[in-house]
Formats: C-alpha cells, structure tokens, sequence
C-alpha cells in the first residue's frame, strides 16, 4: 500500500488498514468487516492527541481548548485531512456506492482518517498513531489562514446579544442507523427561523444552522 509507505509505517498487520479503508457497502458484499469498530478507536486517539497538542502548545483556558478541539476534529477538518494525503484513493467501496461517488462523500472521507489512524495505533503504537495525527493535522492547526476555525455559534450569539434578542436551537430532523446518523438543526432568532443545518452530530448540525444564519446577515434590519 503505497501510503504507508509514504508515511514510513511498516505495517505488522496490513489487515489492519484494509479494515480501516473498507466502507460498509463493500463489507457486505464481501463478507468483511468494515472501517466502523476502527472509525470509534481512532475517534479517541485523535481526541487525546489533539487534546495534549493544544495543552502543551497553548495557554488557553479549558473551555477554548474544548472549542478548539471540537473544529480540528468534527467532519470537516477529517475530511481535508483525510483528502490531503488521499486517503479515499485507497476506498474499497461496494458497487453501489462506488458508482454514486462514495470517495468524495464527505461523511465517508472523513470517517477513514479516523479509523486509519486507529488502524496505526493497533498496529504500531500511540507515537506513530500520534506522528500520522501531527503530520496530516496539527499543520492545519498552526496554519494561521486556518479556513475551518470559525465558530459560528459564538459569532451569532454575540451579534444577537448586541440587539438584546432571542437564540435558541433545535434538533428538528434524526436519521440514519447508529453508526451514521444525520441531523437536522435549526437556529431561531425571537421564534423565528433565520438558518438550518446538518450535520453528523448534534453540535456540528448547530454550526450550520448559525453559519447559514450568519450567511443571512441576521444582524440586518429591514
């Protein structure tokens, strides 16, 4: 596999990284296992080592930290990453999803760094899991032009407290099996509709709903 060999891993287990590159549609297929178990396993591995990064490079207080971390690890930043150093090349994909462009679906993309990164935690150890996550990610943290910081929620808040009106959010729309859920988010500004989002986890759908509130230039008066 031609990425490990750019990554400088020697894998003892090459399964391992088939099983992190494996979407459901083609496990099902080929009686395997899919990406899922090892999705959940580099989810933790990548909160822990983004989670020391901004600790020990930051004086931030906790509650920054959080926020930070919530955008270099929700589906966007996993999906450039994961983009960056074409990992969906390396997709296996049933029929059906391969031929409605499952290698450029952002939930799937995003979904196989995190399990290739646990891939390299079971097979190598957390320090070269931790030196994939610093190579791939932490460059996109220090890069000041950073196109992914943007907490939309925070901006609205502070553009709606300064009119001393109303925001609330609500969870309108849940779908998809466990694994994969999609929700529906929608902001209210004094009981009124001004954006919708969605995402794969509650807070994520939230930041589109503000950010496409946001794009309406909610400040404006008629």
């Amino acid at each position: 596999m031609k990425i490990l060999e750019e990554l400088g891993i020697k894998p003892k287990n090459i399964d391992l990284y088939e099983t992190a590159l494996t979407h459901t549609s083609y496990a099902n297929e080929h009686k395997c296992e899919s990406y899922e178990r090892l999705e959940y396993l580099g989810d933790a591995v990548l909160e822990l080592v983004m989670s020391e990064y901004l600790y020990k490079n930051t004086d931030f207080p906790e509650g920054h930290m959080t926020k930070m971390r919530a955008h270099y690890v929700c589906e966007n930043a996993l999906y450039k990453y994961s983009l960056h150093v074409h990992l969906n090349e390396y997709l296996r994909l049933g029929h059906g999803e391969q031929e409605n462009g499952g290698k450029f679906k952002k939930v799937i993309v995003a979904d196989i760094y995190e399990a290739f990164a646990g891939a390299i935690f079971l097979d190598q150890g957390i320090e070269k899991a931790k030196e994939f996550i610093y190579k791939t990610a932490i460059p996109f943290v220090e890069d000041p032009n950073d196109i992914f910081y943007d907490d939309y929620k925070s901006k609205l808040q502070e553009l709606v407290q300064t009119d001393k009106r109303s925001l609330s959010y609500e969870i309108v729309d849940e779908q998809g099996p466990a694994h994969n859920k999609r929700f529906t988010a929608i902001v209210k500004v004094d009981s009124i509709i001004y954006g919708k989002g969605v995402a794969h986890s509650k807070k994520e759908a939230e930041q589109e709903a503000a950010k496409n509130a946001l794009e309406k230039s909610v400040g404006r008066h008629d």
